[in-house]
């Protein structure tokens, strides 16, 4: 299957995902708005999710796919199970102690998050932790089902990884409509058990899709093979690379927690939900396929091919994702209006979220280019070299933290994730190209200008209909539908007519690589 065909299969169903997770947040905002309650579940979610990236979905697939596609290629699906047997059941122990452990530490660890919050009342504290314990579970299952989707991935089967999150999404809303309770702390508690019980169901749908793929695996006695000890040695610095993006987040949270006004750390979140969207049907998509079809295209000596399809994986990112990061900067009060103001999320909360968004997604195209770039050195068992420029990054990334927040708030927190971000994309490209492993070709060079300018076309667009749109968006259900359906259409048109008329895309290169079934 060709890249753009596994993207656009990981990608539409990513956008399943995100759609119905902008119905849990719209339902979230609703029920719980931006304050006590939804601080608290929201430290609380992050908690598992923290580590999940830490030890498992990020660090784990880096690691785990390209030695699993090796096997897989040189040995045989055999000799690919027994690996990855005794890859689950040492798995299976540490995260059944880790999180013993975590649960029952949870009151200093929360403290840790967030500094006791901005609060003398020790009520907040005590029901996060509550939340905590509630949800923390769920990284243990999350990450056991990143192992066999590493394995689905390989064996071509994107879209059932990518599909998980529904069952988040679905759980997390059903919660919200149906077991809410009397008040906010009752809903919050409803979501932190639908957490925990979708993990479960996260867990179940990828063990029965491994084994109807034929990877049908036994729990074994765990024991250090050679593998396995490879696999931790590639696993621990992929893992603390993992680890400074989490920190960032970290950081973010603990310092909107203790030194930034109540429900500071929601608007953050809401912010980061909106500015993810992309991300999540662009760059997260294109990052996964990427990476086992250049681990199969260099362990077979195609370097050239290697190349190829790093460029078209550029191409095809910054093609989608600079309007997008231009239409959220620009656009950013009229969708956060529309989409989270009614209930209990004020049209304050909006300002703030607004604000946050549009410094989130000044950075968006260098999230998205550190998902390509990346592969590029995992491919190679390079796990060392974006673990160093990711320690790099949370350095600017808290100085940035530490100097912006006074004056900026919570808007400073996020354009400092954001200009991080950009050193990181930025040193990754610099050493792929030093190495000789990377540089851009022709056709992304000519490419480039005319996207930009594509770009500039819709904005100019949408800062008219802006004003117009604004007051229909702060109005009922129906209006809202209305104004954003013509915002996002209108934004959407005018780029891909303008990148159309400017070639920057043709349909011949579209059907070209819809059609292709690999390199």
């Amino acid at each position: 299957m060709s890249l753009v065909r596994s993207s656009s299969t990981i990608g539409l169903l990513t956008l399943v995902s995100r759609v119905l997770g902008f119905v849990r947040d719209m339902l979230m905002a609703r029920f719980i708005g931006a304050g006590f309650a939804s601080d608290a579940f929201l430290v609380a979610f992050r908690l598992p999710n923290l580590f999940r990236a830490l030890f498992a979905e990020g660090a784990f697939s880096a690691a785990f796919v390209p030695m699993f596609n090796r096997k897989l290629t040189a040995e045989g699906k055999e000799e690919a199970r027994s690996f990855t047997e005794s890859v689950l059941a040492l798995l299976t122990l540490i995260l059944l102690v880790f999180t013993a452990v975590i649960m029952i530490a949870a009151w200093p660890v929360v403290w840790a998050m967030t500094g006791g919050f901005n609060s003398a009342e020790p009520a907040k504290i005590a029901f996060t932790v509550e939340l905590s314990r509630i949800t923390f579970p769920y990284l243990a299952l999350i990450a056991l089902a990143s192992l066999f989707g590493g394995i689905l991935n390989s064996l071509g089967r994107f879209w059932v990884a990518a599909a998980a999150p529904i069952l988040l999404n679905l759980c997390l809303i059903t919660a919200i409509l149906f077991f809410r309770g009397g008040d906010d702390l009752a809903t919050a508690r409803a979501q932190a058990v639908a957490v925990t019980v979708s993990g479960v169901l996260q867990l179940a749908w990828m063990v029965f899709a491994a084994r109807r793929a034929g990877m049908k695996l036994k729990l074994k006695r765990p024991r250090l093979t050679h593998d396995v000890t490879t696999l931790m040695r590639l696993i621990l610095p992929a893992a603390i690379g993992a680890g400074a993006v989490q920190v960032n987040l970290l950081v973010s949270t603990f310092l909107a927690g203790r030194f930034l006004p109540e429900g500071s750390i929601s608007h953050l979140y809401y912010a980061d939900r909106l500015g993810q969207l992309p991300l999540g049907l662009i760059g997260i998509g294109v990052g996964t396929a990427l990476l086992p079809l250049l681990s199969r295209q260099l362990a077979a000596g195609s370097e050239e091919a290697a190349l190829h399809s790093q460029n078209r994986a550029i191409q095809l990112v910054l093609l989608l994702t600079l309007p997008a990061a231009a239409a959220l900067v620009v656009s950013a009060l009229p969708l956060v209006t529309g989409l989270l103001q009614h209930g209990e999320f004020s049209r304050l909360d909006s300002a703030a979220t607004a604000g946050a968004l549009a410094a989130f997604s000044l950075g968006l195209p260098a999230y998205v280019l550190i998902k390509v770039l990346t592969p590029g050195f995992y491919a190679r068992s390079d796990t060392k070299t974006p673990v160093r420029v990711a320690v790099a990054s949370m350095v600017l990334n808290l100085a940035l933290n530490l100097a912006l927040i006074w004056d900026l708030g919570q808007v400073g927190l996020a354009l400092s994730t954001a200009l991080a971000a950009w050193a990181n994309a930025v040193a990754l490209y610099l050493i792929l190209r030093r190495r000789g492993h990377f540089h851009l070709d022709e056709r992304l060079k000519r490419v480039l200008p005319r996207a930009f300018a594509a770009t500039a076309l819709m904005v100019g667009l949408l800062l008219v209909l802006n004003p117009v749109l604004l007051p229909m968006l702060g109005g009922t259900l129906e209006l809202r539908v209305i104004a954003l359906t013509l915002l996002v259409g209108a934004g959407a048109a005018a780029y891909f007519a303008a990148a159309f008329l400017l070639r920057a895309l043709t349909v011949e290169e579209l059907r070209t690589q819809l059609l292709r079934r690999g390199r």
